[in-house]
């Protein structure tokens, strides 16, 4: 029975309400990437867009899935990525997977005209409703639909921690700080902006070991990503099936070395992926990325870490275990 408004919960927030075993988890999935003003101005466009048949898509995906031994995702879909909960709440009645849905805002430089015209620093001032918007999304639920967000989300890339990402990770820290749910955030590794994050993240007052660096897996440098477990923090290796930024191969030798070196309990397996996504052509998509699917992981990765000496009490802790850990602690501090 889902809590009163504004009252912590027992278990884990799902779209259909708490749970208390999330079981076999992928950390950072999404279900819907959705344009809106192009899909309300130009409704005809190919990819098109009905909420019943893409929900029923979907479910039909996660259903699959489940067979496949997997009984959660996370969906990191946020301001910024198309996040309408309305259609995620459908596919949750249609699937047995549990999908736990995230707030925060997703950008790598400006924020949206809301945001960007109030707040510190813009044109108009006054004071920053970041933090509050994403608290009142954790504690009484995202828009009408009661659904409450489970994870905290928040991305830096290329250009570093701008002006605007900057805000966005202050307020993300302070709504953590407030409710104590978890933070994973979108990284580029190939700058070691891991490693900016913590900076910043740390400085707010965040406990590192309740932060997931998202993306860690696009990096084959061990080094770097045994600084960011020094730092405390969980390694996302959530890109398996994105091919041109790092392959399969060096995706899967990382997460065996890094298993070997005793971090099996520091790392959580993911694809990044979507069930529906219109900002993206899906040919060229499929052309490009073959295995950039839900199923990826249970067909491809987990017997190839297998072969590489990855035991099943390791693997066991990347998909069951830290994941239960990572939504356990929601002590407010």
């Amino acid at each position: 029975m889902r809590a009163e408004r504004g009252e912590p919960s027992a278990g884990t927030e799902t779209v259909n309400g708490p749970v208390r075993d999330l079981g076999a988890t992928l950390m950072h999935e999404h279900v819907f990437g959705l344009s809106p003003e192009i899909l309300w101005n130009w409704p005809d466009i190919p990819e098109g867009w009905d909420l019943e048949r893409r929900a029923r898509e979907a479910a039909d995906r996660l259903t699959e899935l489940k067979r496949h031994g997997i009984d959660s995702i996370v969906d990191l879909t946020v301001i910024g990525l198309g996040r309408y909960v309305p259609a995620v709440r459908r596919v949750a009645e249609l699937t047995e997977v549990n999908i736990v849905v995230a707030t925060g805002l997703y950008t790598y430089d400006a924020l949206p005209p809301y945001f960007g015209n109030r707040g510190p620093g813009s044109l108009f001032g006054g004071p920053d409703r970041l933090a509050e918007f994403f608290v009142r999304d954790i504690t009484d639920g995202i828009g009408d639909t009661g659904v409450r967000a489970g994870i905290l989300k928040c991305a830096s890339d290329h250009l570093g921690m701008t002006a605007g990402c900057e805000r966005v990770f202050r307020a993300v820290a302070e709504a953590h700080r407030a409710t104590g749910v978890p933070i994973s955030t979108h990284s580029h590794s190939a700058s070691g902006g891991g490693l900016e994050q913590q900076r910043l993240l740390a400085g707010a007052g965040v406990d590192l070991t309740r932060v997931i660096i998202g993306h860690a897996g696009d990096s084959t440098d061990v080094a770097y990503l045994e600084e960011l477990i020094a730092g405390g923090s969980y390694l996302g290796m959530d890109r398996f099936g994105i091919e041109t930024i790092s392959s399969f191969e060096d995706r899967v030798a990382v997460v065996a070395e890094l298993a070997g070196r005793g971090h099996a309990g520091r790392m959580v397996l993911s694809h990044d992926s979507y069930c529906f996504n219109d900002r993206f052509d899906h040919d060229v998509v499929r052309r490009r990325h073959p295995n950039y699917h839900l199923l990826h992981i249970s067909r491809d990765v987990l017997p190839e870490l297998r072969r590489r000496g990855v035991t099943e009490e390791q693997i066991r802790q990347m998909l069951v275990g830290n994941p239960r850990d990572i939504f356990a602690r929601r002590e407010p501090y």
